[in-house]
């Protein structure tokens, strides 16, 4: 019996399919993971900027806040970046992706 890998991801997320949806069309999925997850002290310029070209970099970023993602580039932002926004509460996230 094949393994659905959305209903997994349901399972493990708490999110549908269709919320999930932004992930198959993002930029990042046609690219390698190093790309994102930089070695570091290595430079972050490169997947922010196309992550500056997605459509899916909202529902990224949210993605990211959410399921407290602590490494790699989400949303066009850094562990860091990322970080902050934590610290400053959630009504900065949208003002920050807009």
């Amino acid at each position: 019996m094949p393994i659905n890998p959305m209903n997994s991801l349901t399972s493990i997320t708490g999110r549908t399919g269709q919320e999930l949806a932004w992930q198959e069309s993002a930029l990042c999925a046609q690219t390698g993971p190093e790309f994102f997850f930089p070695a570091p002290g290595s430079s972050t310029r490169e997947a922010k900027q196309l992550c500056g070209a997605c459509t899916g970099r909202r529902e990224c970023l949210e993605y990211a806040l959410d399921n407290d993602e602590r490494f790699g580039v989400w949303g066009g932002l850094s562990e860091k970046e990322r970080e902050r926004l934590r610290r400053a509460g959630t009504g900065t996230r949208t003002a920050e992706v807009a």
